[in-house]
């Protein structure tokens, strides 16, 4: 019966729960990605609100500006609160309503969101806002009269083209106060880089009127300056007055060449004090702003229970149809590993093979049990043959033995040396047989010990054939070595031995009279190859593969006249790779066979 899987470790379940949580994933990276993205969406539209805001009050500055009350302001307020879309009203300090675009008798929101003072101003950033917080739309005394208006845009026209005729192109631009001002292509004020032939210094002249406010200017800063130790005696009008700041930045220009830093900061602050004090009478009193949404409120995110419902029914949609899919997939994915399992758990002797359906892993693992299922077959087959091979091996002298030792205990036969001679012989069959299986045995199970040393491939091939060489007579076979003496191995010396003389031994077996086998040993790059070649009855092509397996010999008839144990060969080719060697046969029928081994190379001792 088979085992019961537990329910959390099935695939398919496992499977399904990865699903689940990659779902469940996406959905919650799906929900932040969605909530990140409205929220930025409502920073975007607060920050066009706040723009909005910036631009109301800009133009209600600029009134406050232009005009030394806030009577009249109410039509002004109302378009731009319906072009805005805001509520706008306007306070006094003490929260008296100057205007407001709402209807009468609502309230006013719990805060302002700003003053309204163009000579304390820090968020106009038109071109020409001054650091000093002061609206550049406030001239006051600063403003030309008609008639001086009509005076400098002469001189610009005059100035301009003047420019021209250098290749200097200019725009005439008109400042608050009517004072017309050159600029060049980037916008910038072209005064900074005036050509000679240009500057005649009549535009940049204070007019009359500018004058008159310049020394006003000058008389309300000096006691301050005196106060801070200030004093200088350069011609006051001397500078340029062309910049849209006018007294500021005209003073300053003087107070520069007193050349302190602190100095000048100091010149700076009387003269914005100055500025302001002079300015004051030509605008609006300082006004609260309050700003809101007209009859809606302001906009907020919310997600109503009706898009909840939506949301939490998408989500449940796709974890649905994703366990759906996963299902679906899972049952495929599993229907051929249950077929692997059933065939795996079968009894080995039905060999059960699996369908190959698909193409992919499954169908790969499929594969790879099918050839699983075939090398245990063989393998299966090997071990047979191997049991009854050694049987075989064992039983046959065994015989021979108890059947002398019974004729010569029943008083048949004497126990003479001959009969003793063949006992030996027989005993002795045994015994390689063992040694042989015991060598097969320590080299499967990688116990199989070597002893290491530089050996000299020339000794070595010289005691090979003189260990055979009776037995070459024998058969008169010729049996002859060809080595170079500088040739060197590190390699156990008696396992070499017994590789060489399986070799040899299995050569001379088939080789017939007047035949020869010759050993040859040659470096072949980084490799020491040695051949035995015969001159033999060579082996049959369909036969080759065979040659190195347990037990196997061509004559099928297991005659030792013809064969020995059949595991010579096998025992050569497990020897060989213990050294980290390949051997290969090749051979021709009639025309012998060649054994060709391949080991690594070693250096000479030193003082060979």
């Amino acid at each position: 019966m088979r085992p019961r899987i537990p329910l959390r470790k099935r695939l398919l379940v496992r499977l399904l729960v990865a699903t689940v949580l990659i779902a469940l994933c996406s959905v919650g990276a799906t929900a932040w990605l969605a909530v990140q993205t409205t929220t930025r969406a409502i920073r975007e539209e607060q920050g066009q609100d706040l723009a909005d805001d910036m631009r109301i009050l800009a133009q209600l500055s600029g009134y406050a500006a232009t005009h030394p009350e806030w009577k009249g302001v109410e039509p002004s307020l109302r378009a731009l609160s319906k072009k805005m879309g805001r509520r706008i009203a306007l306070t006094t300090s003490d929260r008296a309503l100057i205007a407001d675009s709402a209807p009468h008798g609502t309230s006013l929101p719990p805060r302002a969101a700003a003053n309204v003072d163009p000579l304390h101003t820090d968020t106009y950033t038109e071109p020409g806002a001054q650091l000093s917080g002061l609206d550049p739309r406030v001239v006051g005394p600063y403003r030309v009269t008609a008639k001086e208006r009509v005076r400098l845009a002469m001189l610009a026209k005059d100035r301009q083209a003047c420019f021209k005729q250098n290749g200097i192109d200019t725009t005439i631009t008109m400042t608050p106060s009517g004072r017309p001002v050159l600029n060049d292509a980037d916008g910038n004020n072209a005064n900074g880089d005036v050509p000679e032939m240009c500057a005649d210094g009549k535009l940049n002249t204070p007019t009359a009127t500018e004058s008159k406010a310049l020394k006003s200017l000058m008389a309300s800063a000096q006691p301050c300056m005196v106060r801070g130790g200030l004093s200088f005696k350069a011609p006051f009008f001397a500078v340029d007055i062309s910049d849209k700041s006018l007294g500021s930045r005209y003073l300053t220009g003087a107070y520069n060449k007193l050349g302190d830093a602190a100095d000048v900061r100091k010149a700076q602050a009387c003269t914005d004090s100055a500025r302001r004090t002079q300015l004051d009478p030509y605008v609006a009193p300082v006004a609260e702003l309050f700003l809101g949404g007209g009859n809606t409120t302001a906009p907020r995110f919310a997600v109503s229970p009706a898009n909840k419902a939506k949301v939490v029914g998408a989500a449940a949609a796709v974890l649905a149809l994703t366990v759906l899919v996963t299902a679906v997939v899972a049952t495929r994915l599993v229907r051929p590993l249950r077929a692997l399992t059933e065939a795996a758990q079968q009894p080995p002797e039905l060999h059960v093979r699996v369908p190959v359906k698909t193409r992919d892993e499954t169908g790969i693992l499929a594969e790879a049990f099918n050839d699983l299922t075939e090398r245990r077959e063989r393998m299966e087959a090997q071990r047979k043959a191997m049991v009854s091979d050694i049987a075989h091996e064992l039983r046959s002298p065994l015989t021979n033995i108890r059947g002398w030792l019974e004729v010569t205990r029943d008083g048949f036969v004497e126990p003479d040396p001959a009969l003793l001679g063949a006992l030996h012989e027989e005993a002795m069959v045994l015994q390689r047989v063992i040694d042989d299986l015991q060598d097969l045995a320590a080299a499967d199970a990688g116990t199989l010990r070597l002893h290491r040393e530089p050996v000299r491939v020339e000794d070595l091939v010289d005691q090979v054939v003189a260990a055979h060489r009776v037995s070459a007579d024998t058969a008169g076979v010729a049996l002859t070595g060809k080595t170079d003496n500088s040739l060197w191995l590190e390699a156990d010396p008696v396992r070499m031995r017994q590789v060489l003389g399986n070799l040899v031994s299995n050569a001379l077996r088939h080789t017939p009279a007047d035949g020869t086998v010759t050993v040859t040993a040659w470096r072949d790059g980084e490799d020491i190859v040695l051949t035995v070649a015969d001159s033999g009855i060579g082996i049959a092509p369909e036969n080759l593969q065979h040659v190195f397996e347990r037990f196997w010999r061509a004559d099928q008839s297991r005659s030792r006249r013809t064969g020995g144990s059949g595991l010579g060969l096998s025992i050569v080719r497990d020897l060989v790779a213990a050294h980290n060697g390949t051997v290969e046969a090749a051979s021709e029928p009639g025309a012998g066979s060649v054994f060709t081994l391949r080991l690594p190379n070693s250096a000479a001792p030193e003082g060979d």
